[in-house]
């Protein structure tokens, strides 16, 4: 299950338990609504309360974001304390032009993605 929320240029996304690809195609949905309207946009993701992913949506996740919108985001955040999901972020630097961090604290990685 997801939540989003919508400010000026950013997109704020929260996973609790697992994410599916349903959730997935309601973040796509609402991100290209943004990227329609506001023209740069920054992304928010706070995984901290995600268990799992089922593995339509990584491929839906590669698929999406690597080849039709590589250039589209100005800044993505994750936030989280799981490693693997740390190192992930990481790897995605390499398919995405957009600059993306991970952070353990909510509040850092909010300041970071609005400033």
């Amino acid at each position: 299950m997801i939540t989003l929320q919508h400010s000026n240029t950013l997109l704020n996304v929260a996973v609790m338990g697992e994410f599916t690809i349903a959730d997935f195609k309601q973040f796509e949905e609402n991100a290209l609504y943004k990227l329609s309207t506001a023209g740069e946009l920054n992304l928010l993701f706070d995984l901290r309360g995600m268990i799992s992913y089922t593995a339509d949506v990584a491929w839906e996740e590669i698929k999406f974001f690597s080849r039709q919108h590589n250039h589209d985001f100005n800044k993505i955040a994750v936030v989280t304390d799981d490693q693997w999901l740390t190192w992930q972020a990481w790897l995605s630097r390499l398919f995405v032009d957009a600059d993306i961090r991970a952070f353990a604290d909510y509040q850092a990685a909010e300041e970071w993605a609005t400033e």
